[in-house]
């Protein structure tokens, strides 16, 4: 049996995916990326899942501090999204486009946004070029409660 590359990937991109900014930090650096595959895990304890590609800094950030944070974009920040997506010279620089405070267990909350949470890491599946992490929601904020930002509706195309 042979998978059909074509069908695959029309189909993977047929899953829905939202768009959040990850926030990461370790001394005083911060750091963040868009992610783009993420999902509810567990009700209790509250559990969300995220994949983040390998070789990305913030990947070795949440490894060696054990957490993170996810913050919900509106619907109307598709800008901000395309600004986390893309290449960086030094680390940090992207969180100059947008404003943010730390949160309870010290990582960036977009001041601007639906909301975010904060996550210690409690689970970790590394295979393939993105490892799976599992963070317990430890703080939630929220900050407008409005339509999020998806990633059908910006016409960009993710996976598969």
């Amino acid at each position: 049996m042979q998978l059909d590359q074509d069908a695959k990937k029309v189909l993977l991109r047929k899953i829905p995916h939202g768009l959040f900014i990850c926030g990461v930090r370790e001394d005083e650096i911060v750091n963040g990326f868009t992610a783009s595959w993420v999902t509810q895990g567990s009700f209790d304890p509250p559990l969300v899942v995220m994949a983040v590609r390998s070789e990305g800094t913030s990947h070795d950030i949440i490894l060696r501090t054990r957490k993170f944070s996810l913050n919900v974009l509106r619907s109307d920040q598709k800008e901000l999204a395309a600004v986390f997506f893309k290449p960086q010279s030094a680390l940090g620089g992207r969180f100059e486009a947008a404003p943010f405070s730390l949160g309870d267990l010290g990582l960036p909350i977009l001041d601007d946004a639906v909301g975010g949470v904060e996550c210690e890491l409690v689970g970790e599946v590394r295979h393939g070029d993105h490892s799976v992490f599992v963070g317990e929601v430890k703080t939630a904020k929220l900050i407008n409660d409005t339509d999020s930002l998806i990633l059908s509706s910006t016409g960009w195309e993710y996976g598969g």
